[in-house]
């Protein structure tokens, strides 16, 4: 069975996740949802022409002011879910719903917050049948979409958390390699599970240095399975080719390390090797890659090719 859960100020909320909201949807581990996702407040709307998705519109007027963060759709519950599970998260299509993005950035952020002393932004048209961007000097670059923030609920003595911060429970991972066809898996901390999603990206280079992406509406449908087998206290990822760990902390080296503890331990339990041995594995064939730099919890991720765990 596949689930449509459309994006509404019934089934959004703005700049947030919290164990305390109850769920929009509820379904069984093995059922697909199609969740549709908008982003970007009232100031990054473009100029007649586009196409707007009206919930935006309708999300936008039940604000009394415009929150920080992402608009999120959700949460969805899954059946059984208890804290100490895993959420697999399988990402079977990620689709453009609307023809524009836009990129911004702002004084005293991103990575380079004191060499912009002013506010820039940028309205993009997309091409949903070519998947293209036009920037506006009249560069195409490809689109490769993907959900900047996709989560469980934190745990609840954590209350109230916001988007912009990644952390255990996913959240703004902004990480560009989980596009359609690859595959989350997320430690659960309540009954339920609760995952969200927002935060739609058309592009994004590793890094989003200047704070955004090509941020944009998007639909996506996912496969949830419950897994009781899998011991996690960080996101994990798979694509058809590679083993994603990832690393999150407010400094740089420490998203290094974790990144790679968690990958050598990955290849321990996978390969059957020791861990010297991954860890000289992971010297020799493993990839260090800046996930991004600007959600005040940086990010590292640590790729290594699911043929190497072969013995």
């Amino acid at each position: 069975m596949t689930h449509r859960l459309a994006a509404s100020p019934e089934t959004c909320r703005w700049g947030y996740l919290d164990a305390a909201v109850p769920p929009v949807l509820t379904i069984r581990s093995g059922e697909r949802v199609t969740i549709e996702t908008v982003s970007g407040g009232p100031d990054a709307l473009p100029p007649a022409g586009f196409h707007v998705p009206p919930e935006l519109l309708a999300i936008h007027a039940a604000e009394t002011g415009i929150p920080q963060g992402h608009i999120l759709t959700g949460p969805v519950a899954i059946e059984g879910a208890q804290a100490g599970d895993v959420l697999e998260v399988r990402i079977l299509d990620v689709r453009l719903r609307q023809d524009w993005g836009f990129n911004r950035h702002r004084p005293l952020a991103g990575t380079l917050p004191e060499d912009f002393p002013h506010f820039h932004q940028m309205n993009i048209p997309l091409d949903r049948e070519r998947l293209t961007a036009r920037m506006p000097w009249g560069l195409e670059l490809p689109l490769s979409p993907f959900f900047g923030v996709m989560a469980v609920a934190p745990p609840p003595a954590w209350g109230r958390c916001t988007s912009i911060i990644p952390r255990a429970f996913g959240g703004n991972l902004d990480n560009k390699e989980l596009v359609a066809g690859t595959t989350l898996f997320l430690p659960v901390f309540v009954e339920g599970a609760l995952f969200s999603c927002g935060d739609g990206h058309g592009a994004q280079g590793d890094g989003e240095v200047n704070v955004t992406a090509i941020e944009t509406a998007l639909s996506g449908t996912f496969e949830f399975v419950l897994r009781r087998d899998l011991p996690l206290t960080a996101p994990r990822a798979e694509t058809p080719s590679h083993v994603i760990t990832m690393g999150l902390d407010p400094d740089l080296d420490r998203c290094a390390e974790r990144a790679l503890r968690e990958m050598i331990d990955l290849v321990v339990a996978r390969a059957g090797i020791t861990r010297d041995e991954a860890y000289a594995l992971c010297s020799i064939a493993a990839d260090l890659r800046v996930t991004q730099t600007v959600n005040q919890h940086k990010g590292v991720h640590c790729m290594l090719r699911k043929e190497y765990l072969l013995r």
